[in-house]
């Protein structure tokens, strides 16, 4: 089988780019001829690893290409007839592509997979400016809201077109969790099913040592909530002095991040690591007690947490999204009220002080992701799709498409585009 993933970045910046990378040679490694599409934009100095790409920027241009990709559609038309895929898997076209892709996909059976809020969002979090989460459909509440300008509220008309005009090219519409399947439901977007992200297998961590550790990995970003991990780890070290706290990532919070550091007298417990090459983090991770996840927004998954139970440590995350869904209070980690501190800080001690209940959500952690969280075991679900949609396609059936059924943008499920 041929499969052509569709995603906005090649470069391995970020999970959704390691999970289509992931995707990608599992696919292959069962025989299945997969190749990436995308486009040639760079957020990191890192290396595109995509079999195809076009033109996309990391400058003011990506603001024009969201609304509509030309280069991508001009690529697309000649990769399509080249490569002749029985199976298009749209991850992320939302930031580069644009639904403009969506008109050539027509006569392929395609899955549409969301990995966040794009859909439903045109900033894809779901969170007004105030840091509060956002309960109104997309459309003229998003300048109401003051999320979007004027520019902005175009662009997003612009994309919203698009998705009207061609979602009926789309079979089949899996979220990366019941979570998220459920938010798209909310706000009128079909989504048929749910599969969870898959990590790679690691190697179990070695035995827990002293100090107690804490760790915490993402980009530096408001919503991530390292800040009340922060806020938190200062309550924590009145009981637990010798506590520690790891942060691996980068971002535009980085300077803020070490101001607040330097206030509240964290600079000899708390070590920024800076973003660092994904092995390299697992070695620094491995002496981790917990994994903080202090997530503010609704993950749509919990690319971290799934990966600290790989790893065979305990989670202690923020009890929202796909977070909930992951953690298993009391077996694999503990939850915390997002954006509380306190409530934070003591799920954080329940673990930083007894080292045997760290060993024990850790192990119950890696069991779960062993069984469910694997890479293969996403891709083997996603095989079971594709190959469904193919045999209907064979049988006569793939018409289903075009009979009337809602589709995502269709007037019958455009609450997402309401006023």
């Amino acid at each position: 089988m041929r499969i052509l993933i569709l995603n906005d970045y090649g470069t391995l910046s970020g999970g959704a780019e390691h999970m289509s990378l992931a995707l990608r040679e599992g696919l292959r490694r069962r025989g299945h001829e997969a190749r990436i599409f995308a486009t040639t934009a760079a957020p990191l100095s890192v290396p595109n690893v995509a079999d195809y790409t076009c033109r996309g920027s990391d400058g003011p241009l990506r603001l024009v290409l969201q609304a509509a990709n030309p280069w991508a559609l001009k690529a697309l038309r000649h990769v399509l007839p080249r490569f002749r895929p029985d199976v298009v898997h749209i991850r992320q076209i939302h930031t580069q592509l644009s639904p403009l892709i969506l008109s050539l996909l027509g006569a392929i059976p395609t899955v549409l997979h969301v990995v966040n809020y794009f859909p439903i969002c045109p900033l894809g979090t779901k969170m007004l400016p105030d840091g509060s989460h956002c309960r109104s459909l997309a459309g003229r509440a998003c300048f109401r809201n003051g999320c979007m300008s004027a520019l902005g509220m175009a662009r997003m008309w612009a994309q919203r077109t698009q998705w009207e005009r061609w979602s009926d090219h789309l079979d089949r519409v899996v979220a990366n969790s019941e979570w998220t399947r459920r938010r798209l439901l909310e706000d009128g977007f079909r989504c048929d099913e749910s599969i969870w992200n898959g990590v790679p297998r690691r190697p179990d961590r070695p035995s827990l040592r002293e100090p107690p550790i804490a760790s915490f990995t993402g980009r530096l970003y408001h919503k991530k909530g390292l800040d009340v991990l922060l806020d938190a780890m200062r309550i924590v070290q009145r009981r637990l002095p010798e506590a520690r706290l790891l942060v691996a990532g980068d971002g535009p919070q980085r300077s803020s991040i070490a101001g607040q550091i330097a206030r509240l007298g964290l600079e000899e417990s708390v070590v920024l690591l800076g973003y660092i090459p994904r092995e390299e983090l697992e070695t620094e991770l491995a002496a981790a007690w917990v994994q903080a996840v202090p997530s503010r927004w609704e993950e749509p998954f919990g690319l971290v947490a799934a990966e600290a139970m790989m790893r065979g440590t305990a989670v202690v995350a923020s009890r929202t999204g796909g977070l909930a869904e992951l953690v298993e209070e009391g077996k694999t980690g503990f939850t915390a009220a997002p954006g509380d501190s306190a409530s934070l800080a003591k799920a954080l001690i329940r673990v930083l002080s007894d080292r045997q209940l760290a060993e024990r959500l850790g192990r119950e952690g890696r069991a779960r992701a062993l069984e469910q969280l694997t890479e293969d075991r996403a891709v083997e679900r996603f095989l079971c799709v594709y190959e469904r949609l193919v045999k209907e396609r064979r049988r006569g059936l793939g018409e289903a498409k075009h009979d009337g059924a809602k589709r995502p943008g269709s007037p019958a499920t455009s609450k997402h585009l309401s006023a």
